[in-house]
């Protein structure tokens, strides 16, 4: 009779201190996903506005802009369904590598053994955006079990249960 009870205050204590685990990395999530949009936001806000005071745009500028919304895209999709899509991270590499490149030959005005490096990295990316589609496709995630069935499925599993 003791050890039920010990059983059953460990599980309660469990549980509190799980949930109380999973209130304060959610509060965290959360707020530093917002930290990370508005911080996005006021960056690409300030770039826009240089612009505009510039009086002109180049090449360059847009795939700024494109960087800026590609990061809000991640945190916005990261926001929806807690994933990471590692595409998006390389679609922002293959951006920041066309910028580069663009601001390389109009500045320079002669091609070098950089631009065949910088366009060498950008088909590797590209190919690695193809290798992860591919590999999403064939093999895709197995969704993990919502948090309201593994709750009721440890509690059909607890010992109190089984008696």
């Amino acid at each position: 009779m003791m050890l039920r009870w010990a059983e059953s205050m460990r599980t309660k204590v469990h549980g509190l201190a799980e949930s109380l685990g999973n209130l304060l990395v959610e509060t965290f999530h959360y707020l530093a996903l917002f930290a990370i949009g508005a911080v996005t936001a006021w960056a690409g806000l300030v770039a826009f506005l240089g612009m505009v005071e510039k009086g002109h745009i180049t090449v360059d500028d847009i795939l700024l802009l494109f960087i800026y919304l590609e990061l809000g895209a991640m945190v916005g999709i990261y926001f929806k369904t807690n994933h990471m899509p590692v595409r998006f991270l390389i679609y922002v590499a293959i951006t920041a590598l066309t910028r580069l490149l663009i601001s390389d030959v109009s500045h320079h005005h002669r091609p070098d053994m950089g631009v065949v490096y910088i366009s060498g990295a950008i088909l590797l990316l590209a190919v690695a955006i193809l290798v992860v589609r591919f590999a999403s496709s064939r093999f895709p995630a197995v969704a993990a079990p919502s948090r309201r069935n593994a709750s009721s499925r440890s509690e059909a599993e607890s010992p109190e249960a089984l008696d």
